[in-house]
Parts: C-alpha cells; sequence; structure tokens
C-alpha cells in the first residue's frame, strides 16, 4: 500500500494495471484499494470508460460497500468487533476505552492520525473480544493489550514518515 505522504499513480494507470481482461468492478477497486490504501475519486471516469459503466454505478458501488475508502485512511486504522460474541465478552467496555485512550470516537470518521471502525465479526468469536489494527488481526484483547498494539502500530507508522520524509 503506498503510504499517506506518497504519491498516488494517475488515476489510468491504475486502471491500466489493474482492469485486466475478466476483471469485474469489484475485483478492481479491490486492488486499487489494497494498492494506494483508498478508491481515488478521480478514479472513477477512467474506470467508468474501461468497463463501459456509468459514472454513477462505478461511484454507487464504492459508496454501497463499507469497505470502500474514497479519502486515504488514517494513520492508524482500528476495527473494532461490535457483534455479540465480542459484546458478551466485554467489547464495549473496551470500546469506551480504546476512546478515552486514542481521543477519537467509534465511526465518527477520521483524523489524519486515528480511525475507529466498529465491525461486526471478525470470525474470532472463540477468542473474543477481536480486532484489527492497520490490518492486523488481534484476538483476546484487553485494555492493556490494546495500549501496546496501538502504540506499536503507531511507531510504526511513524518511522514509515519519517523514511518518507
Amino acid at each position: 500500500m503506498t503510504h499517506p505522504q506518497q504519491a498516488v499513480p494517475a488515476p489510468d494507470e491504475l486502471v491500466r494495471r489493474h482492469a485486466t481482461q475478466g476483471a469485474t468492478l469489484m475485483v478492481i477497486l479491490h486492488a486499487i484499494q489494497d494498492e494506494v490504501g483508498y478508491v481515488p475519486p478521480a478514479v472513477v471516469p477512467a474506470l467508468a470508460r474501461a468497463l463501459s459503466l456509468s459514472r454513477a454505478e462505478v461511484h454507487g458501488v464504492i459508496t454501497y460497500y463499507h469497505h470502500f475508502r474514497s479519502e486515504p485512511p488514517a494513520r492508524v486504522t482500528v476495527q473494532l468487533c461490535r457483534a455479540e460474541a465480542c459484546r458478551s465478552m466485554g467489547t464495549e467496555a473496551l470500546a469506551q476505552h480504546v476512546e478515552g485512550h486514542t481521543g477519537c470516537k467509534f465511526d465518527n470518521g477520521h483524523h489524519t492520525e486515528t480511525e475507529l471502525e466498529s465491525v461486526f465479526c471478525l470470525g474470532q468469536c472463540a477468542l473474543s473480544p477481536s480486532m484489527m489494527i492497520n490490518g492486523e488481526l488481534y484476538a483476546k484483547v484487553t485494555p492493556q493489550k490494546f495500549d501496546r498494539l496501538y502504540a506499536d502500530a503507531r511507531a510504526r507508522t511513524n518511522a514509515g514518515t519519517e523514511e518518507t520524509a
């Protein structure tokens, strides 16, 4: 994934790279987001042309699916499972701790530093509560474990920023 400080390839280049024969819109959108961290709005017209779709159709898919984002992600993205199994194992208390520790609120957009997202099932029901931090899955998360994981994630993203500066 492109670091937030790095230049994003031109829209036509992104589409050319990922719109291989037989690739569906969903596959292409996932590939673009995997490469640059989000689907730049400027890529919509190029995708529409390449797939013989309207801009509205492409935009509709991007905005319908919660997974896709149209702006660069925060440096640290925390996705906390809020489904029943995790709720029964204390995820709501953990959510309050996470909000207090980060100074952010769940599902309230993001700052450049941290974004908190509620998700509903990470497939770790027997190991709840579970969360993902920057795409890495963690289970049996306690407030203390979260504090360590979050500090590590921030240190890694800060190190990446210093390398590109």
